[in-house]
Order: structure tokens, then C-alpha cells, then sequence
């Protein structure tokens, strides 16, 4: 530190003399880490503030000493403005800025480790209505994540962030949290080391050694997987991947795992056009098949409800002139569309094609044996 500089903490006589609220400096060295950080900005001042502060770091780069008055001439902002940005770069950004009483003005002072200014400033830069928007997403995210999967990963950001609101803007993004409830539904619980584990596996690459207990058939196998990607279905978690045991792509439910074991192996690589030939056309998350053509008639009363609806990507409906609708949609497998053709009652019925029609009316004759 060149003689004379003075780094002020907090309460320190020498801010108080020069009229700043505790300038200071953090020791520690980012080597190895990216840091980002979230700066909030006042409304209506977002693009001004942001200058300023590149602004000062290039005059404070590029000249051993400025002063005050310099700083204030070249930015064209009162003394508490550049007070309160002096005070928000050294709190909040941590930068290493001093004061030197010897040569009347400040510096920005060598990291440590090194000899020479370094400190970047951070490239992001959110108003408090994007941090409220940030924090909010957050709950919805905790509210999809009920094995805590995704929240532990993002909390420590999540915390950054209500620190940089303040009490106030603290305080006012919970109370917008309060006021959105998410309900879940026939959740099913992932332990999430496994959740993880095909995470990492998927990022890297890798093929994963899994023991699967298929709940359609009771049974349980081991099989190595090269994973594909993570789907997040109706409230639950689904890994479309390459099964090499049936060299072909399947798709299974993160909650069946029992156990997993990543492995080295480099995974078995499909394009993205292949992913979506094999998941795509399929009704829900079932997959592979001869894709089929299902068309639906709903009664008025459900029309207006159906008619909002996004049942597959590629459907298509219209309104017929009895104020009925009917949708036409793709499957390949008709486990999962009769449980929601089922579930309207008798405002649904199956138009075509006849195999559809036929197992949806022998679905029903079993539930009238049933309760009649």
C-alpha cells in the first residue's frame, strides 16, 4: 500500500472527515472463481448509475490519484452522488478503493497477491423490480422442487440477493412470495444425490449404471443409460435417454431409481433430432410406437375449457357449428390420453381411430361392472 493510503472501515474517522460513509476494501483472492454480482439500481436511474461506476474505475485505472473534485467534474453529479456511489462500489462490490491523505485523493489499490489494480467490475445489472422478479421465480422453482433438488443449488444467489434489496425491498419481496401459493399434484419424491448425480452426468457427458424398478410391470433391472435429457412432467422428474441393454431410446422416471452409479464411459450421442423423433410425436411421457391420429369431440360445456388447452404441441381443433370441439392430436401410446379422456366423462368421445374407441369403451364397461 503506497505510504499515506488509508483503507476506512466502518465508522471510521477519516470517512467521517471526508463526509463517505464507510469506505472499505475485502481481503480474499477470487482466483479460480467467477464472481457475479447483482447491483440494484434506483428507478429511473438505471443506465446513469451504471456509467458512473465503469466510469470511476477508468479514471481511478488510468490515473495514480484523483481527486474528489475530478471525480465530480467528470461524472456532472452533486457531492452526495458521488458519495453514495464511492460508498455502494466499496460496500457492495467490494472494490479496493482508498483514500490518500499525502497525495489528496483517491486510488484504486492492488488486490492481494498482486501488484498491480485488478478488480473488475461485474457485468450484470438488475433494478429492484428484476431482483423482486428473480426472487419470485425462485418460489415458483421451490415449489416444483419438493425434494429440495434445485433449491439448495440456488439458494446462497437467492440470499445474495435479498441482501442487496435491503430491509425494505427485503421485506417487500416476501410479502410478493406470500401472495403466490403453488399446488402440487400426485408429486412423487427424487432423492436428490440422484437428482444430482444425472445432473452432473448430463453436463459431462457420461453414462450412468442405474437399478430401475418398473412400476408398470413390478419388475427391477440394471442397465447403463447415456442420458439425453431431464423432463419435468405433471410434477414430476423424467430422464429421456439411450438404454444400451435395449439399444434404444427409453425413458424413465428419476423417483423408480433405486440405485445409481456414474460411470465413466462417454455417453451414447443422439441429435436433438433424434431425441425429438423418438419423445416428440408421443402423448405424454410415453414414447416410441407408430404415431396415431386420436380425434376428440367435448360437449359445449367443456369446450370452453378444452378449447384454451395445449394437449400436444402439434394438435389442431375447431369449434363445430353445435358449439361441441373437437381436437385432433397424435399418440402413441394410449395409456396416458385415456386417463384424460376418461376424466371428462361423458363430455369426451372418441371419434377415431376405432382401436382408441374400442379400449376406452371397454374401459367403461369394466367401470359400469364395477358400480352397477
Amino acid at each position: 500500500m503506497p505510504r499515506g493510503a488509508r483503507i476506512w472501515g466502518p465508522g471510521c474517522a477519516g470517512c467521517k472527515r471526508q463526509g463517505l460513509p464507510a469506505l472499505h476494501q475485502t481481503a480474499g483472492s477470487d482466483r479460480g472463481r467467477i464472481r457475479v454480482s447483482i447491483i440494484p439500481t434506483e428507478r429511473g436511474d438505471f443506465m446513469d448509475r451504471t456509467e458512473r461506476f465503469y466510469k470511476i474505475n477508468e479514471l481511478l485505472r488510468t490515473h495514480r490519484v484523483v481527486s474528489f473534485a475530478t471525480l465530480q467534474s467528470a461524472l456532472e453529479v452533486s457531492r452526495s452522488t458521488l458519495k453514495r456511489d464511492l460508498n455502494f462500489l466499496c460496500e457492495r462490490l467490494h472494490n479496493p478503493i482508498a483514500y490518500s491523505r499525502e497525495l489528496g485523493g483517491y486510488q484504486l489499490l492492488p488486490t492481494q497477491g498482486s501488484t498491480t489494480p485488478t478488480h473488475e467490475l461485474p457485468g450484470l445489472w438488475f433494478s429492484p423490480t428484476e431482483i423482486h422478479a428473480l426472487l419470485t421465480m425462485q418460489h415458483l422453482v421451490a415449489g416444483l422442487d419438493a425434494g429440495g433438488m434445485l433449491v439448495t443449488h440456488i439458494a446462497p444467489l437467492m440470499e445474495r440477493l435479498n441482501a442487496l434489496l435491503g430491509p425494505k425491498g427485503n421485506a417487500e419481496a416476501l410479502e410478493l412470495r406470500h401472495r403466490v401459493h403453488i399446488m402440487r399434484s400426485a408429486q412423487r419424491v427424487v432423492q436428490p444425490q440422484f437428482f444430482e448425480q444425472v445432473a452432473t452426468a448430463l453436463a459431462r457427458r457420461k453414462q450412468l449404471r442405474i437399478t430401475y424398478a418398473a412400476r408398470g410391470t413390478g419388475e427391477t433391472s440394471q442397465r447403463d443409460i447415456s442420458p439425453q435429457r431431464l423432463v419435468h412432467y405433471r410434477d414430476n422428474w423424467y430422464l429421456d435417454a439411450w438404454c444400451h441393454a435395449r439399444q434404444s431410446p427409453r425413458n424413465f422416471a428419476l423417483d423408480a431409481i433405486t440405485r445409481l452409479q456414474p460411470l465413466d464411459t462417454p455417453a451414447h450421442e443422439l441429435s436433438a433430432h433424434q431425441v425429438h423423433a423418438s419423445f416428440g410425436p408421443g402423448y405424454g411421457i410415453f414414447a416410441g410406437g407408430n404415431v396415431r391420429w386420436a380425434r376428440l369431440r367435448f360437449s359445449p360445456e367443456r369446450a370452453r375449457w378444452v378449447a384454451q388447452e395445449q394437449w400436444h404441441a402439434e394438435q389442431s381443433g375447431q369449434y363445430a357449428d353445435d358449439g361441441s370441439y373437437l381436437l385432433r392430436l397424435p399418440y402413441t401410446d394410449h395409456r396416458e390420453l385415456i386417463m384424460d379422456i376418461l376424466k371428462h366423462g361423458t363430455h369426451c368421445e372418441v371419434l377415431g381411430p376405432p382401436s382408441l374407441r374400442k379400449v376406452v369403451g371397454d374401459e367403461v364397461k369394466r367401470l359400469s361392472e364395477k358400480y352397477f
